[in-house]
């Protein structure tokens, strides 16, 4: 029946502020400020996590000796000073005296030894450790305020390294305690207050930090699966900041002067892992029809507005070494067919896709384009810490419960190729310590990425970087749909926000008022 529901609609619109309400219920003070992101964190221990927006989150409370600052450059955090040798292979950081982590145990270099000790020892098996056993062969004490890296093999993105989620300091006490999933400690300028699994999260300014701190008193932050409900969040003041924002508001906010919204290039490549040890996507051939088969034009319109772009590299424009040239696989269907029956599936085959809540959408519309070649798409959609166990799922728990795909996103912010290609693609990257989803294993690719790796000439890397690229186009272990523009939005009232490419939202300096 065609027509307005007046009745639908009003329980619709009950509905969705019943969750408004739900996730905004907790009190607020006067200086706090409020972010809302569409997806739960996943730890608050920066190690044992991968998520983009669960790094937002921890971002005011923890810190690495190195920081990307506004400008996007490297700029000393808890190291002020560092050097190498003439080989690359010894890097030497001077510490900052006079820090303590929010617990009150000193930062030192016992503390900065025993966190990469963490990492490298394989039985902790911490979700962000593999892309720092790969290359860092020992952290050593020189003295109290001094310390030592020495590296497996030459590493030019070894700086930018350092500022990501595995590096960044926690308390060795509370690591010990092993409370640190649920109890954030580190050194930044806030620490946490409360953790309310599946609410909020309270941060309040650390009153014994070393540095100086201009933001709110205050931090909250919450989520929503909902799109409706974080654009109403924004409309009614309730949240200061929203991120990402959903594509099909983003024009309405753009043209409302109470709001601004942020837009820019992102580094977010979203893709579908495809399980190659199940049958039949253990076919590249299979694997290849699925990518002819994906309109990706036409997903960017359905899904994204227009506010992405086609993906045709698991790289993303932004990365150093992206190859705008390629275009493995433009959409079409009677070559999908052909590859299908090459493979001996004439008729298609069903295989399963595990999404998360806020992309739900996405899986519906590739059900749709799929099933056009015969494909019989289950869309599993889950709640994002069912989503995490069964995307890290390992060879074993995938092959039992018959996940064949996973919709996922990944971005290296600006830190470069190599953290956006090895974590997702080579063989010691498989889940659940890294994220090869679809368990993908090339010695060619593990070999073109690991002489990249150690070129310090930037163009004959970005030569090795492209090949890497074509091997992975070629082999199709997964299908790539979109690059995201990074969206976040802001009351009139609030500034001093910027974002890191990739959706990484930086609020700790937020001015409000």
């Amino acid at each position: 029946m065609n027509g307005f529901n007046k009745t639908g609609a009003t329980r619709r619109l009950t509905l969705l502020s019943a969750a408004l309400l739900a996730v905004l219920s907790t009190p607020l003070y006067a200086a706090t400020l409020t972010v809302m992101q569409n997806e739960a964190p996943r730890s608050m221990d920066p190690g044992n996590q991968t998520a983009t927006f669960t790094g937002t989150v921890l971002d005011p409370m923890y810190e690495g000796l190195i920081k990307i600052g506004e400008n996007l450059q490297l700029e000393p955090a808890l190291a002020t000073s560092w050097s190498s040798d003439a080989s690359g292979l010894v890097w030497t950081f001077k510490l900052r005296s006079g820090v303590t982590f929010h617990d009150g145990t000193p930062f030192n270099a016992d503390a900065v030894v025993a966190n990469f000790a963490r990492h490298l020892d394989v039985k902790r098996g911490l979700a962000a450790s593999g892309r720092l056993r790969t290359f860092i062969d020992s952290v050593s004490k020189i003295d109290d305020s001094t310390v030592q890296f020495k590296l497996k093999k030459p590493y030019p993105a070894f700086l930018k390294l350092l500022t990501s989620g595995p590096c960044l300091m926690v308390s060795p006490t509370a690591d010990k305690s092993g409370t640190l999933d649920s109890k954030a400690v580190g050194t930044g300028p806030y620490k946490l207050v409360q953790y309310k699994t599946g609410e909020y999260v309270l941060e309040e300014k650390y009153p014994g930090y070393w540095g100086k701190s201009s933001g709110p008193e205050d931090i909250k932050w919450t989520w929503s699966v909902e799109p409706s409900v974080m654009n109403m969040a924004l409309q009614a003041g309730e949240a200061d900041v929203i991120n990402p924002v959903p594509p099909q508001f983003a024009k309405l906010l753009k043209n409302n002067p109470k709001f601004t919204l942020h837009e820019s290039q992102g580094a977010s490549v979203f893709w579908v892992a495809l399980n190659t040890q199940l049958k039949p996507l253990d076919d590249v051939r299979v694997r290849q029809a699925l990518n002819f088969a994906t309109d990706k034009d036409g997903l960017v319109r359905a899904i994204m507005s227009g506010y992405a772009t086609p993906a045709n590299s698991p790289l993303a424009p932004v990365t150093p070494g992206y190859d705008k040239t390629l275009n493995p696989y433009p959409f079409n269907i009677e070559k999908a067919k052909e590859l299908l029956k090459e493979a001996g599936y004439p008729n298609g085959f069903s295989m399963s896709i595990a999404v998360q809540g806020a992309d739900a959408r996405i899986g519906q519309v590739l059900q749709s384009m799929w099933a056009k070649i015969g494909v019989k798409l289950d869309v599993r959609q889950m709640e994002s810490g069912v989503w995490t166990k069964a995307a890290f799922a390992d060879p074993a728990g995938k092959k039992a419960d018959g996940t064949g795909a996973v919709l996922a996103s990944w971005s290296s912010g600006i830190n470069g190729a190599d953290l956006q290609l090895r974590p997702l693609y080579t063989t010691q990257s498989f889940a659940p310590t890294g994220a090869n989803l679809g368990f993908f294993s090339d010695a060619k690719l593990d070999n073109l990425l690991d002489e990249a790796a150690s070129t310090l000439d930037e163009t004959a890397r970005n030569k090795l970087y492209v090949q890497a690229q074509e091997e992975i186009n070629q082999q199709a272990p997964q299908v790539l749909l979109y690059y995201q523009n990074d969206l976040f939005a802001t009351g009139d009232k609030i500034s001093n926000v910027w974002m890191i490419p990739g959706g990484n939202v930086i609020v700790k300096d937020a001015h409000k008022g």
